[in-house]
């Protein structure tokens, strides 16, 4: 990396450093979260938490499916704030932080609250199969864990993202009309142009289309707009818009649907298994004191599934990429882009093979600028 064309020593050791300062605290948030989790469910702790937490409500089946669910959430909240501030404290002192401490914290509280709002009717929902059938739920339950998955995709840009973000339609002008254009050459029909205001978060780089159907829209981030050159924002859509050509949304969101019945399948067999529910302090799957264990069992499978899904994401990531540059036929451009954006960034250029491969949903820098030096035009250059 010493000789490395494209960045300087101090720019590939200012990632570096950011990488081995931020890692610690990111990985001990994600462990102490999980440790947590694995305790209460695989322990008569957690009965105990639902039990309490349902007292607190009046003591009925439904009041501990309530409270045990929020405490568990709170509780998982909690136990990753002291991380999470560090990880804030750590990326501010690199620039990348603009958001105040009252910012930072009413996030987490509009995080939570949403969390909130999505896991409790659904846990209302489990429990109410479970009641049917303590040891076929899972059956309908995959099958619905499939549909929330698919309904929350094409509701996310609409009612999610507003939670956290402020979008304004990006004015007229012959980057909106060039952004339009790429979309209408690519054959990608998009609602509209929006600009998100993360400058009030960050100093980061970014852009991406988001929503399905009649949902789909570009968004750039203003910190993108103020800092690179047209072109370069172009070159960013222009993968984004790969992401839609080849329907990784829609696909994304099939496997997602896909892993999540898989997932209450697997849950909802494991639950059946009297030693865990023993362990657990449960009577069986309809017991609300097994929420924990329940809980436990889908964090233990999202735990093992993520290499395999970082995996397939990287694969992804630089199909986009080519998508690119045969959309643009401007690879100077496109290195002059990955440059900007993790110079800006302040990211790892060439971060550790283990931590590629557990970790990194996307190519590293040296890797996509290296793919597009070695790129070369299939049917031509692109349309003017």
């Amino acid at each position: 990396m010493a000789d490395d064309p494209d960045f300087t020593p101090e720019q590939v050791a200012r990632g570096r450093a950011l990488r081995r300062e931020q890692l610690p605290w990111m990985l001990g948030g994600a462990l102490t979260a999980l440790a947590l989790t694995l305790v209460l469910g695989l322990t008569p702790a957690g009965a105990g938490l639902v039990t309490w937490a349902g007292g607190l409500f009046g003591g009925s089946r439904t009041a501990e499916v309530l409270g045990g669910a929020a405490a568990l959430a709170v509780l998982g909240q909690l136990v990753r704030l002291p991380f999470g501030a560090r990880v804030r404290t750590v990326r501010a002192r690199y620039g990348l932080v603009t958001q105040g401490w009252g910012g930072w914290a009413l996030d987490a509280v509009r995080g939570l609250a949403l969390g909130l709002a999505l896991l409790l009717p659904a846990a209302l929902g489990l429990y109410a199969l479970t009641d049917r059938s303590p040891t076929r739920w899972w059956i309908p339950g995959a099958a619905l864990a499939a549909l929330l998955v698919a309904a929350l995709s094409f509701l996310h840009p609409l009612l999610i993202e507003p939670v956290f973000n402020r979008f304004t339609p990006m004015p007229e002008g012959p980057l909106r009309g060039a952004l339009l254009g790429l979309a209408e050459r690519d054959g990608v029909r998009v609602r509209e142009v929006l600009v998100a205001d993360a400058s009030r978060r960050t100093t980061a780089l970014n852009a991406y289309v988001s929503g399905l159907g009649s949902t789909r829209r570009i968004v750039a981030y203003d910190t993108l707009l103020a800092t690179a050159e047209p072109r370069e924002v172009e070159l960013v859509v222009a993968h984004e818009l790969g992401h839609v050509k080849h329907r990784d949304v829609l696909t994304g969101t099939l496997l997602g649907a896909l892993g999540a019945a898989a997932a209450v399948a697997v849950t909802g067999l494991a639950a059946t298994w009297q030693p865990l529910l023993d362990a657990a302090g449960a009577d069986s799957a309809a017991d609300p004191r097994s929420l924990p264990l329940l809980a436990a069992l889908v964090a233990l499978i999202a735990a093992a599934t993520g290499p395999l899904q970082a995996a397939a994401s990287r694969r992804i990531e630089a199909r986009a990429d080519r998508h690119a540059l045969e959309l643009t036929n401007d690879p100077a451009q496109f290195i002059a882009m990955q440059r900007r954006l993790a110079i800006t960034n302040v990211s790892d250029v060439d971060p550790p093979r283990l931590l590629v491969l557990l970790f990194a949903t996307h190519p590293s820098a040296t890797r996509r600028i290296t793919a597009a030096r070695t790129w070369h035009p299939v049917e031509g250059p692109a349309d003017p």
